[in-house]
């Protein structure tokens, strides 16, 4: 099993990468820096998520109320990327009788009916408002116009409070635009949303289904201790984290990526009322919750993270599990890491580039073409924290010795391969690499697919239906 090790960035890393004992600075020359918005400052941003389009230059990016109480999110135009501006902020009403909870974390945009939206996902405690709130829908439609934005509606589930930690926007292969949601709490299922079923007045406010932990999971209770993740602190870890979905031409089905209670979880929800089991990666040495499952375009590697400190991101090969071979997977085939005292966090798949949100470690970029020995292209540190300075399980001492710090999350606009990112100590960012001035899997011989959506046609390969089958 090939592993690249912290001595390959070492061996790559110009001289100045470390002039400060326990703080990285700088980068590899084949990474600029575009742009760059201290955004208050720390814990103040979550997730970010870029609109696909040229023609709408937009960057949405959630916002905590871990610090000071600004749960909402913030618009960042990027018409000129080299001159990034914030253009909106919008914050949860009665910021201040939000008490507990991360606020405003995760955040999507999608398309339907020739109108844009904005999903806000919420997390708030039990002893405030808002506990049984999921997420803010706003419809975006007239951007750079910010008079235009307005509320289009709330998701609530009362039966689980503590809200969404996670939510992914998906254009289905039967036409629906999708919405599919992880809870902060104990529901071990994922939560399906028909967006147009939601607008429409439906009852059960757009619910269609729910993708659970398969049955036996064994669930992981809140007992851990030193740097384990303060989301996973007191309660118990029943279900998903940050799922993917992706579509499937050679199989014709949309699956769902699951990280969570036990491991990571393939399923087709090609009917997504019906969801069904495809394979499993569990009983893996290390790993008792999933946290990141990102694939491949053609679905057969997926690279898998765990929430720890030294975890590397794990690849695995699926295709002995969908093929019915081996059930569950339990070893990975490759292995990669920057720094093993520290963390690599969320990833974003194109073929054969994976950019990573590295907390302490910044932007990174490793090449899987080889997914046996995966290896490192390209980094920025954008954190300029010290090693072990982040958070900690007490929130009123936030700064405590955790390497849970700087980069959180990452997204790539595939026209052009401009990449932006949301950093804890920093703000946002947005960076070019060397090379990559945009992405279509076909020019990799891949199927043009990535956490990207086409809203107008559909998943690539995927049947256009001239009317939506529902069941």
């Amino acid at each position: 099993m090939g592993i690249s090790l912290a001595l390959l960035a070492l061996a790559t890393a110009p001289a100045q990468a470390q002039v400060i004992p326990g703080q990285k600075v700088g980068g590899s020359p084949n990474i600029h820096v575009v742009s760059h918005l201290p955004i208050r400052g720390f814990l103040q941003v979550g997730d970010i998520d870029v609109e696909q389009e040229l023609s709408r230059p937009f960057v949405y990016i959630s916002r905590l109320r871990l610090i000071t109480n600004e749960a909402g999110f913030t618009v960042v135009s990027i018409k000129d990327p080299a001159k990034a501006a914030v253009i909106y902020d919008w914050r949860i009403e009665n910021s201040e009788l939000h008490d507990m909870g991360m606020g405003g974390l995760g955040v999507k945009y999608f398309k339907l009916k020739n109108r844009y939206y904005l999903v806000n996902g919420f997390q708030f405690g039990q002893s405030g408002p808002n506990a049984d709130l999921g997420a803010v829908i706003f419809e975006v439609t007239g951007l750079p116009d910010t008079s235009t934005i307005k509320e289009a509606g709330r998701l609530r589930v009362p039966e689980y409070l503590n809200g969404f930690h996670n939510v992914f926007t998906y254009k289905h292969s039967d036409g629906r635009v999708l919405m599919f949601a992880a809870f902060a709490g104990l529901n071990p299922a994922v939560y399906v949303y028909d967006m147009e079923k939601f607008f429409g007045g439906d009852p059960k406010q757009g619910l269609i289904g729910k993708v659970p932990v398969p049955e036996g999971t064994q669930i992981v209770r809140g007992n851990f201790t030193g740097n384990a993740p303060p989301a996973a602190l007191n309660r118990g870890l029943a279900g998903y984290h940050d799922m993917y979905l992706g579509y499937d031409p050679v199989t014709h089905q949309d699956k769902f990526y699951g990280p969570g209670a036990g491991g990571f979880y393939v399923y087709d929800v090609t009917h997504p009322e019906e969801p069904k089991l495809l394979t499993s990666v569990s009983g893996v040495a290390g790993v008792s919750f999933g946290h990141t499952f990102t694939p491949s375009p053609d679905g057969r590697y997926v690279v898998a993270e765990t929430e720890y400190q030294s975890a590397p991101l794990r690849i695995f090969d699926l295709k002995p599990g969908l093929e019915g071979q081996t059930n569950p997977i339990t070893r990975p085939i490759g292995a990669w890491t920057v720094d093993w005292r520290d963390l690599v966090h969320n990833t974003e798949v194109r073929w054969p580039y994976v950019f990573v949100s590295g907390y302490e470690d910044g932007l990174q970029v490793m090449n899987m073409m080889d997914p046996t020995n995966p290896y490192t292209v390209g980094y920025y540190y954008t954190c300029g924290c010290a090693h072990e300075a982040g958070w900690t399980s007490n929130r009123q001492a936030p700064r405590g010795r955790t390497i849970f710090n700087g980069s959180l999350a990452l997204d790539i606009r595939n026209a052009d391969g401009l990449i932006v990112m949301t950093d804890w100590e920093s703000g946002f960012w947005a960076f070019k690499m060397d090379g990559f001035g945009g992405w279509n899997g076909h020019q990799w011989g891949m199927p043009n697919i990535s956490s990207a959506q086409d809203w107008d046609h559909g998943p690539d390969g995927a049947p256009k239906p001239s009317k939506v089958s529902v069941r």
